[in-house]
């Protein structure tokens, strides 16, 4: 018999016990899968990624908009008056489908069309995208999540994209020392430096937040963490990272949660501000630290799932979002918004925007004389047609309270009308987009594109594919671009759901607000 390895390692029992643990557990899910038809979902994503690598011309056309989506990015090209969208997720009640399309909108054409490039990475919801003007143009991609349609399987990314513009080709950047696999996190562009924060990683038995920074350097394609000085932010995603004039990066706001108990968990929506700024004499671009900043004006009110741009380069708009109000350890209430705000980066003072509601006078007359009956209609008249008009495509503020086997309560839109602001002086109705969690946001010559996103009635969720348009100089009023047709959207109610119908049904109506189920999700 031979002697022992006196050298090798020893195993604790509580290792052994975490192994025999995971190795169950891979079995059971394994058989799970087996039964749902699902393939393991590292194997579906490495299988998706081998086929695009093979890919060898690139494919363009035209197309009609986007299906619905929620959890995509939307990005301004750096040089065309285009808009580019990646990715997003779709659920009808019953499956899931992530996307890893890519689209370019033309703002002079109206017209949408599909991008096919070589090499493209597969399918994510919850990553982030930043366009850069080097090399004929960047679009850099980082991170996100991919889900198996029954939502049995979760994988998050963790790997670095670059697509050529000029060249119309994808390229995985392989580079070591990045930020762990997550989504939900933010990502900036400094100089000639990206810059990740936060984000989150849900595996289904356990779950983290993150607060680390992350910095890859675009010369020289490598990663480096950073550690700061100063007292940091909690973990959490979903918040606003945003650069200000003095190449610092502003952090606002987020979601976590902690488990308190045993399958009990609690939300928090952050509402705090944080400036990451370089230390002082620092040449490496490596020193950072944190500073706690006091926000003033009429600040915006607890929220997450909110998204933001600039539109200046000291001035972002925020638009959307939702606030969990935890009545106890199993119910929650929550409130979806359609308010647009304005955050001055170096004041860091919030602003409500006040759309002034002006109309085309030249677009009224013509509909005038296009009437039937003549010319006798006056100015207001058209004008509350037009509020009628943008009803119609708006969202509901109010249904009936909810009461079967869910356990998550949300209300839609209480402080600020879904389908109106009021004109100051006039009393006059101005149209806004319905209440929604993260859309896409997106400012070319000064206009803000906003695109779909999501919110939910009952049981139900409905996500969009509606674009509008408000021109920031003007400030008159949200143009419609597409109008969504929310009874449309095919939905499979779950066995328990009583309400699905009314929700549906009250989706043209405009009503105060709405109480109804909400199915508690990390927030991207």
């Amino acid at each position: 018999m031979g002697k022992k390895d006196k050298n090798k390692k020893k195993v604790s029992g509580s290792v052994k016990t975490a192994l025999k643990t995971e190795k169950k557990l891979s079995a059971k899910q394994k058989k799970e899968l087996a039964a749902l038809g699902e393939d393991d979902i590292e194997h579906v994503i490495a299988e998706i990624e081998k086929e695009e690598a093979r890919r060898q011309r690139v494919i363009e056309k035209l197309v009609a908009p986007p299906s619905r989506r929620v959890n995509f990015t939307l990005t301004a090209h750096p040089f065309k008056d285009e808009l580019i969208m990646l990715g997003g997720e779709f659920h009808d009640g019953r499956a899931t489908v992530v996307y890893g399309d890519m689209f370019t909108y033309n703002l002079n054409k109206n017209e949408w069309t599909i991008v096919k490039a070589p090499g493209a990475p597969p399918p994510r919801c919850g990553h982030q995208a930043v366009a850069t003007a080097t090399n004929k143009g960047e679009l850099w991609v980082f991170g996100g999540e991919f889900s198996s349609p029954s939502e049995s399987q979760f994988y998050h990314y963790k790997d670095l994209w670059v697509y050529r513009i000029g060249d119309k080709k994808w390229e995985k950047i392989l580079s070591s020392g990045g930020p762990s696999a997550r989504s939900g996190h933010r990502m900036a562009h400094i100089k000639k430096q990206l810059i990740v924060f936060g984000g989150f990683l849900d595996n289904l038995r356990d779950y983290k937040y993150y607060n680390d920074v992350h910095i890859f350097n675009l010369d020289t394609y490598v990663w480096h963490k950073v550690e700061l000085s100063g007292v940091p932010p909690l973990p959490r995603s979903g918040c606003i990272l945003l650069p200000t004039p003095e190449n610092k990066l502003l952090v606002y706001g987020g979601y976590s949660k902690e488990r308190v108990k045993k399958d009990i968990d609690k939300g928090l929506v952050h509402s705090d501000m944080f400036l990451m700024t370089s230390e002082k004499n620092d040449e490496t671009g490596l020193r950072w630290k944190w500073i706690s900043v006091k926000q003033s004006g009429n600040k915006l009110s607890p929220r997450c799932s909110t998204s933001a741009v600039l539109v200046q380069s000291n001035v972002a708009y925020l638009f959307g979002g939702v606030f969990d109000n935890e009545d106890n350890e199993e119910e929650l209430n929550g409130t979806f918004y359609n308010d647009l705000m304005a955050l001055d980066l170096e004041k860091f003072q919030w602003h409500s925007v006040t759309l002034s509601g002006e109309k085309d006078v030249t677009a009224r007359r013509r509909r005038r004389k296009l009437k039937e009956d003549g010319s006798q209609e006056n100015d207001s008249e058209d004008e509350d047609e037009d509020v009628n008009e943008a009803q119609k495509s708006s969202a509901p503020i109010e249904s009936t309270i909810v009461d079967d086997d869910g356990i998550f309560t949300v209300t839609i839109g209480s402080t600020s009308a879904i389908t109106t602001h009021k004109k100051e002086n006039t009393h006059e109705d101005v149209f806004v987009p319905c209440p929604r969690i993260n859309p896409g946001l997106a400012v070319k010559h000064n206009v803000l594109y906003l695109y779909g996103g999501m919110f939910e009635n009952g049981d139900r969720q409905y996500t969009l594919n509606d674009l509008y348009s408000l021109d920031c100089r003007k400030l008159d009023e949200w143009r419609t671009i597409i109008e969504d047709d929310l009874s449309s959207q095919t939905w499979f109610e779950s066995s328990s759901s009583s309400s699905e119908n009314e929700s549906a049904d009250s989706c043209d109506e405009d009503k105060s607000d709405s109480e109804v189920e909400h199915t508690d999700t990390d927030k991207n």
